[in-house]
């Protein structure tokens, strides 16, 4: 990683590559194979049967900024090329509200025009979102994404918001890839928009399916992934009806390298809906030692097993 983001500086991910093309599973290393399995379906989907056909030739995207002191977003920024919305990171552990207003006066300053979101990657309490959003909101955001933690905390968040007449939407991330029911977020009327991964879903048929039924507007975002994870996050926006926001799929130019010539990168704000070409010479350049491929090949094994069970149920 060129800079630390989700507290990491080096992503590890396993490829495979099957009759449609390859796929990528890159479940973070604390989840635990019943939380990694569906990483692992999504890769299998990408390369045994490909994506579903596009409705768009290209995928707006933002430029994301992480927790970083408002002295280095300029630079951050400059790595993403023309954008026309910026995604930033707030609630960082260690940090202060004052930072995260820092921080995003300083995109604001920068970039005048964009539309701007916050992620607190569920790291408020209720009293702690609405006090921040009231020293934030001033900035003409978007939607803050996953203020906090649990979904009934997002409701009573979302509800305040409406009754003081903030035009600010609470979007959901964690609530839903994180949840034993992808659909109780939407139900419970606990946000606005959705914040949406293919990985964790399942895969991108599925996701689209859950987005469907959830009757949500949803945004496409990644994981940190490489080029071919990005792929099927772009398979993702492609195939949907509808997307009003500009989606979170630009984060390979957080990468200081990548496994695809050309990288998916974006061009004057927009992802191209097209395939990637893994090179042989990045997958040596990048590869793992020999006990880090041994620990992923025995989580590999591990989740398959997970996969080959629920299906047998």
């Amino acid at each position: 990683m060129r800079v630390k983001f989700r507290g990491v500086l080096v992503r590890e991910a396993l490829l495979v590559r099957g009759p449609s093309g390859w796929g990528e599973f890159c479940p973070f290393l604390e989840y635990d194979d019943a939380e990694s399995a569906p990483w692992l379906a999504c890769a299998l989907e990408a390369a045994w049967h490909g994506f579903p056909d596009p409705v768009r030739s290209a995928i707006p995207v933002n430029a994301t900024v992480p927790a970083v002191g408002a002295a280095d977003v300029e630079g951050v920024l400059s790595r993403f090329g023309e954008v026309g919305a910026v995604k930033v990171k707030v609630a960082e552990r260690g940090q202060s509200l004052a930072d995260d207003v820092a921080r995003v006066a300083e995109v604001r300053r920068l970039l005048p025009d964009a539309g701007i979101k916050i992620d607190a990657n569920g790291g408020w309490e209720v009293a702690e979102a609405l006090r921040a959003l009231d020293a934030l909101g001033r900035f003409d955001l978007q939607y803050v994404e996953q203020p906090v933690a649990d979904i009934p905390g997002l409701r009573a968040v979302r509800l305040e918001l409406r009754r003081r007449g903030e035009a600010v939407l609470v979007a959901a991330d964690e609530s839903v890839r994180r949840q034993d029911d992808p659909l109780r977020v939407a139900r419970e009327d606990a946000a606005d928009v959705l914040v949406i991964k293919a990985p964790p879903l399942g895969g991108v048929r599925r996701a689209l399916d859950i987005i469907d039924r959830a009757g949500l507007p949803a945004v496409v975002s990644s994981a940190l992934d490489t080029s071919v994870g990005i792929r099927a996050g772009v398979a993702l926006a492609a195939a949907l009806p509808a997307l009003p926001y500009a989606c979170g799929l630009a984060t390979v130019s957080l990468m200081a390298g990548d496994v695809a010539e050309p990288s998916l990168v974006a061009e004057h704000g927009y992802l191209p809906v097209r395939d990637v070409e893994v090179r042989e010479e990045r997958l040596e350049r990048y590869a793992a030692a020999g006990e880090r491929q041994r620990w992923w090949l025995d989580r590999l094994a591990r989740c398959y097993a997970v996969l080959a069970a629920a299906q047998q149920h």
